[in-house]
């Protein structure tokens, strides 16, 4: 009898949390958060299931729910009231506003960002001084820092702020600029070599940035290219390459949101209408071929010419070393590079189930950009030690030197991510995405034809923002596909507009990871990049704008939309001369 109570009674239990957790999801089935204006939130305590999630209906005296299996915080709904007033209104954007603001006008970024989330913590907590510093460090700064995701991006950085280290000690990179000088003989050879070699390099945006920088400043400092220059060139060829590459990172998040497995299938249906990324390709190749530099990248471009490469202090000074320009061979650079990039191609397709069965297109569509960067630099920087051993390049102990090195050539990087993260969890707290939500639903109301350009511009604000381009198209994207069929002619012209303002927020805003990464990579001051590239993406942006424009009022009058695109390009480049003509007379 009592061998039967041992097991009859977990049994039941089980079969009561069932019971229990099909009862909750059929109260909780209607979802409070879809609804416009909402001030609901999942339930922290019990992550939305709405059951107990301390017995898990296992204890009949559980101190919590008190037997009834129920979260006692939300009494089984799985949702709870906002804490903060300010949850779902406008004032959810004014963090980041304020960060920007200051960032640009300041020239000072790590305060800046800060003040930012100071503002988001006091506006979650309604100005409790308690509930703000719990939120800032806690809510934001502490977790974020202690997501998976994050930590791999950041161990990526240090692995390859430790392999550039190690490659420049080695004498590669001066050995790279040797042979450069006989095959790159100008200034416009060096832009359109990092150009194309950022065209390349399209598997990732964070890997694009921090590589294409590591194998191209020498080449460009040879030929007294500005470094805000450099970092323009790497951030236009990270995001608007990668939203327009089928196989990689980006493709694979984009796939994540649409039904019936056709994710790619849209993606690459998509591209013909994504103007910012098309549009910023021609511009950038325009720019460095008429030599039509303007605003502030302009008077960067004089000084470089002068042979002040930074128009101000080098945040990375400190890397600067001492190197026998004459030791090292061109191999000692490229080797670890390709060595890297194969390992992080490895990286991400295993970590999307290549090496369980999956074929390599799924495997890049289910990757982890942070596992696969992390373990793929983490081997290469295995092999560059063997290189560099059997090469008697350098000694074990200068080896060991690099990795502290490489960490201290990241701090910047590392601190400005952080704060970036920290700055979005404020806006994800306050419930920024539904403000735009609603704001977008309620458009959609208005002229069709219009919708392309408004889909366009909310993109670019929210992720301008919000400093995130894969939340912005994961907002928008869904919204998009509620309001059309995938038959209507505009639908797929709005949903590249979702990706496309998502890049074009992300290319502009100093708060995107990739923005800092392009800093990064150029070893360039960050609002330096920021205030020379931005009115570069501006010029852009209208245009693109412009193009989904006529875009809309083709598909609404029955004329193919694509024609939108060549009319566009013709504007770019006419747009180009323009520019060219005022700046010499």
């Amino acid at each position: 009898m009592r061998n039967i109570k041992r097991r009859v009674l977990p049994l039941l239990a089980v079969l009561l949390v069932l019971v229990t957790g099909l009862t909750v999801t059929a109260s909780a089935a209607e979802d409070p958060t879809e609804e416009a204006g909402t001030k609901w939130v999942e339930c922290g305590q019990c992550g939305g299931i709405g059951g107990c999630a301390s017995c898990l209906g296992l204890d009949p005296e559980c101190e919590d729910c008190g037997g009834t299996f129920t979260c006692s915080a939300c009494d089984g709904t799985g949702y709870v009231l906002a804490e903060s007033r300010f949850y779902n209104t406008f004032w959810a954007l004014l963090p980041p506003i304020i960060a920007i603001a200051l960032a640009l006008i300041t020239k000072e970024v790590y305060s800046s960002l800060f003040v930012g989330i100071l503002v988001g913590g006091l506006l979650y907590s309604n100005f409790s001084f308690e509930g703000t510093v719990i939120h800032v460090f806690s809510d934001g700064i502490v977790s974020v820092l202690s997501d998976g995701y994050n930590v791999g991006i950041l161990v990526f950085l240090v692995i390859l702020g430790a392999m550039v280290c190690l490659m420049n000690k080695a004498g590669g990179s001066a050995a790279f600029g040797r042979w450069a000088q006989t095959h790159i003989r100008s200034r416009v050879g060096a832009q359109l070599a990092t150009v194309l070699l950022g065209c390349l390099i399209f598997i990732d945006d964070y890997f694009n940035c921090l590589t294409v920088g590591s194998v191209m400043r020498p080449i460009t400092d040879k030929y007294q290219v500005s470094r805000a220059k450099l970092a323009y060139i790497i951030d236009a060829t990270a995001a608007p390459i990668c939203i327009i590459a089928p196989i990689s990172s980006w493709a694979a998040a984009v796939a994540g949101f649409a039904e019936d497995g056709q994710g790619l299938a849209l993606f690459i249906r998509a591209i013909p209408y994504n103007f910012y990324a098309l549009l910023t390709i021609v511009m950038m190749i325009g720019l460095v071929v008429m030599n039509a530099d303007y605003g502030p990248m302009g008077a960067h471009e004089r000084n470089a010419a002068k042979g002040d490469l930074f128009s101000g202090s080098n945040p990375y000074a400190m890397m600067e070393e001492e190197v026998n320009e004459e030791k090292g061979r061109v191999l000692d650079l490229v080797l670890p590079i390709v060595v890297l990039v194969v390992f992080c191609v490895i990286g991400m397709i295993y970590s999307g189930g290549f090496f369980e069965g999956a074929g390599f297109i799924e495997a890049f569509s289910n990757s982890d950009a942070s596992v696969g960067l992390m373990l793929g630099s983490a081997f290469a920087l295995v092999v560059a030690f063997v290189y560099f051993l059997i090469r008697r390049s350098l000694s074990f102990k200068e080896m060991m030197g690099c990795i502290p090195e490489g960490f201290k050539a990241m701090v910047p990087a590392i601190m400005i991510l952080t704060f970036a993260w920290s700055l979005k969890a404020m806006t994800d707290s306050l419930g920024a995405k539904f403000f735009v939500r609603d704001f977008v639903r309620s458009s959609a109301g208005g002229m069709q034809m219009l919708l392309p350009a408004i889909v366009f511009l909310i993109g670019c604000l929210l992720a301008f923002a919000t400093g995130t381009s894969w939340g912005t198209f994961g907002i928008l994207i869904p919204i998009v596909q509620n309001v059309f069929s995938m038959d209507n002619p505009l639908a797929i012209v709005c949903i590249s507009a979702c990706m496309a303002g998502a890049v074009c927020g992300d290319h502009c805003s100093p708060i995107s990871d990739t923005t800092i990464m392009a800093s990064a990579g150029a070893q360039c001051d960050h609002v330096n990049h920021v205030s020379t590239q931005l009115p570069y993406a501006i010029t852009a942006a209208a245009v693109s704008c412009a193009g989904y424009l006529l875009a809309g009022i083709f598909g609404w009058v029955g004329v193919p939309t694509l024609l939108a695109l060549p009319i566009a390009v013709v504007l770019m480049i006419a747009v180009l001369l323009v520019i060219r003509s005022r700046r010499a007379a």
